[in-house]
């Protein structure tokens, strides 16, 4: 397989090919040609249906960004030896190959508040940076990723068709989901709110879709398969997800699950040191509340999927999606107990 996508690229066949890194998604691999690095990626196609959509968009902003700011450090696929932006190998799939940026890490987990801030200052820059990029020439490569509406659509839908046995064992947390429907209204009315403005959006702004230098300093955002038109609420709403609690969502020990509030107030000055300018007074208002709807909505979507019985997510283990759902309703109500203080810090 290897030899044959090395080819499309004119990298030398006999060059090193080792896995690489800890995504979830795509699979990923090193290759080293004479000192030369790359990193190849297979594009999965159960989540992406359309890889092409994805190699169009990046290649639009690299464009854009090589022409209206290029000093900006932007990973840009590299094209086959015949101008295609990705190679597709029959039986294998499709496949594209960056050059590896030296003297460059991610990390999986946010250790310090610089860290968090660094990381937000880069997903507010990226977003800043493309303001001025016609975001109606993007394509959808997930649609209704971030429908909140849809999201409890599909909610109520398991409730009533789902695993009844499971439902019962979720009443409480059924409960609680349907008390914060408020927050699937808020999102309807930000919709269609000409004070919100659709944007660039990274859509999966974690951690580790950020590349760091020696020196701990963000360098650039990676991982741009779910770049689409969208709202700032949801870079700045995931970052509050996983960035705000010292564990992840896959932690069972519900008393480990906290607010730090330091980490917020990074979150927030990285993101508004990029992005103050860019964002409407009104915006400014729904920065917490971003925190809330994609938590809220994860919850909702690990717990439909508990539901249907791990249809989408699957499990590891008897439970994976009922532990994760009750997490990040144990998150939710750990924000919404500190929203004013949290609101208060931003205020400052």
């Amino acid at each position: 397989m290897f030899r044959k996508i090395l080819n499309e690229f004119g990298i030398e066949p006999n060059a090193s090919v080792k896995s690489f890194g800890s995504g979830l998604i795509n699979n990923t691999w090193l290759i080293n040609e004479n000192g030369n690095e790359f990193i190849l990626q297979r594009i999965n196609q159960h989540v992406f249906k359309d890889p092409f959509a994805i190699a169009t968009n990046i290649h639009l902003l690299c464009d854009h960004l090589k022409e209206q700011h290029p000093d900006y450090l932007f990973p840009c696929p590299l094209k086959t030896i015949t101008g295609d932006n990705m190679a597709f190998i029959e039986n294998e799939g499709y496949f594209r190959i960056f050059a590896f940026i030296k003297n460059s890490h991610t990390v999986d987990v946010v250790s310090s508040p610089s860290q968090a801030y660094e990381a937000a200052k880069q997903f507010g820059r990226f977003t800043s940076l493309l303001s001025e990029f016609p975001v109606d020439k993007l394509k959808i490569t997930l649609p209704d990723f971030h429908n909140l509406s849809l999201r409890y659509s599909q909610f109520e839908t398991a409730i009533k068709k789902g695993n009844q046995e499971r439902f019962k064992q979720s009443a409480a947390m059924i409960s609680f989901l349907k008390d914060q429907k408020e927050i699937v209204s808020i999102s309807g009315q930000i919709s269609n709110n000409p004070d919100f403005k659709k944007r660039v959006t990274h859509h999966d702004s974690k951690i580790n879709n950020v590349l760091f230098d020696d020196n701990n300093k963000g360098l650039c955002v990676v991982d741009l398969d779910t770049v689409m038109p969208g709202y700032f609420i949801s870079d700045f709403g995931d970052m509050m997800r996983t960035y705000l609690s010292p564990v992840s969502e896959e932690e069972k020990d519900l008393s480990k699950i906290e607010i730090r509030e330091e980490y917020f107030k990074a979150i927030a000055q990285g993101y508004l040191s990029e992005m103050g300018n860019e964002l409407t007074p009104v915006e400014k208002k729904y920065l917490v509340y971003a925190g809330k709807f994609m938590v809220y909505m994860q919850a909702l979507r690990f717990l439909t999927d508990y539901l249907n019985n791990d249809i989408y997510y699957g499990s590891k283990y008897e439970g994976q999606n009922f532990v994760r759902a009750n997490n990040q309703v144990c998150l939710l109500k750990k924000i919404i107990e500190k929203e004013k203080l949290l609101q208060d810090i931003i205020n400052i």
